[in-house]
């Protein structure tokens, strides 16, 4: 009988690197230690996987649902220098083409036959075809976190990037993006020269967002509107990207936040905004039959004039990630732990959006009538919400989400995650938030076989 004292340390949480969805969130690409993978988002399933050796990746950026993908070399010991960029074909298994800059690579954009490279202070953008051919260069304010955005539906041409000046945006508008090619590797195609409903020249170059630095671009695959976020993270503006009129202010908290990151719906009736806080908020931008919170003090409006605070839009329903809880060790794995490891985020997520799952395929070209969200977390989590339902009149809207069965697998997986605590989370005026329903929670990464 061995009586020897064995210790059981905590499992070793999951680090990744970079996470991101394609341009339609089919799919997704993950980075860890290990390599990269891409995953079908709905429902969950590795497609693929490339084991990697000699270091690590920062960025990993599909183009659309091809072969094809922009990678950038990153951590503590990066695969590439971080002042390249490497066009990878997964079909092959090898490098295609690079390119190399005299500074670090901050975010990239891509889209059928363009990239665009975000520098500390410039945007470079290249036209992808049988050869990349560098086509324009932006000059823009000190951008830290390379922030862009770059519209990828059928003939849309809004490419959104930092301006000159702190909380400026630039609009550009490249050649229209071609339709999506149905069989063979991506090859670029001339665009039509103009869309009937596309003006034959825009005119609005620059929007004067914020006063503070921006942390967050985001435009809807059609490229109609803008949505910006600043250092601050408690305003989420709105753009009309055409006109350059700001068309909503919704409120995501009162307190300080970094916001990590703003999706609209595919029909633009809706987005969301994810932050530091691990919650993820929902704001109605009108045609879905919800409606966003406000304060109950906005109706003495009319009588006296209240503070900009209480004429907020808050969002209508909204979501809490849980966060990821180690296993208690018997004894101390902290002293097992290298200080150079490192250590995944926690509050760090993505948020997509995907077309309900129904038993019925829904017809071609047929507008998809109602949208789910998933969120994937820097730990391995995927999570698929559902939105609440709007309240029919004469309806008394729910307190709290319906319950939710889960399999065994997912009651095991989930037992391991705790609730945030409501630590820095601002007062809310008005009505209560409702929240998403949690449909169904797995694990990606180690736990299919890979990272």
């Amino acid at each position: 009988m061995n009586l020897a004292r064995h210790a059981i340390y905590s499992t070793r949480p999951l680090h990744i690197f970079d996470a991101r969805f394609d341009q339609t969130s089919e799919i997704f690409t993950v980075s860890t230690l290990a390599g990269f993978a891409v995953y079908q988002t709905w429902p969950l399933k590795l497609v693929r996987k490339r084991d990697l050796t000699g270091g690590t990746l920062a960025l990993v950026v599909p183009l659309h649902t091809s072969s094809l993908l922009f990678l950038v070399g990153g951590g503590r010991s990066p695969l590439y220098p971080p002042n390249k960029v490497v066009l990878w074909d997964d079909a092959l298994g090898t490098e295609v083409a690079e390119l190399e800059f005299r500074e670090r690579v901050r975010g990239l954009a891509c889209r059928r036959g363009w990239l665009a490279v975000s520098l500390r202070r410039r945007v470079v953008i290249f036209q992808i075809g049988q050869t990349v051919t560098r086509y324009a260069e932006y000059d823009t304010c000190d951008n830290p976190n390379g922030l862009l955005s770059l519209a990828a539906a059928p003939y849309a041409t809004l490419l959104a990037i930092a301006g000159r000046q702190v909380g400026h945006v630039q609009l550009i508008h490249l050649p229209p993006c071609p339709p999506p090619v149905l069989k063979g590797p991506p090859v670029y195609e001339k665009p039509p020269k103009q869309h009937p409903s596309l003006p034959a020249k825009p005119p609005i170059s620059i929007i004067v967002a914020h006063e503070s630095a921006l942390t967050t671009l985001a435009v809807p695959p059609s490229g109609n509107l803008l949505a910006t976020t600043s250092a601050k993270g408690t305003l989420v503006r709105v753009w009309d990207a055409r006109k350059g009129t700001l068309v909503h202010e919704f409120r995501r908290g009162a307190d300080k936040a970094e916001i990590y990151g703003v999706a609209f719906r595919p029909d633009e009736r809706e987005l969301c905004v994810w932050s530091d806080k691990g919650t993820v908020h929902l704001f109605a931008l009108g045609g879905s039959g919800v409606s966003n919170r406000q304060s109950m003090m906005q109706q003495l409006n009319a009588f006296i004039p209240l503070p900009k605070y209480f004429q907020s839009e808050w969002s209508y329903a909204h979501y809490r990630i849980p966060s990821q809880t180690a296993h208690l060790s018997i004894s101390a794995s902290t002293q097992h732990r290298s200080p150079t490891d490192d250590v995944p985020d926690e509050e760090r997520c993505v948020v997509g959006w995907i077309p309900a799952p129904s038993d019925s395929q829904p017809l071609p070209g047929r507008p998809v009538d109602e949208y789910q969200l998933v969120a994937l977390t820097y730990t391995g989590g995927w999570y698929r919400l559902s939105t609440p339902r709007p309240v029919q009149s004469g309806e008394t809207p729910p307190s709290s989400p319906k319950s939710t069965s889960f399999s065994s697998k997912q009651r095991r997986d989930s037992a391991s995650t705790i609730g945030r605590s409501d630590k820095g989370k601002g007062k809310e005026e008005g009505t209560p938030s409702r929240r998403c329903t949690l449909e169904e929670f797995r694990r990606f990464g180690r736990w299919d076989g890979w990272g």
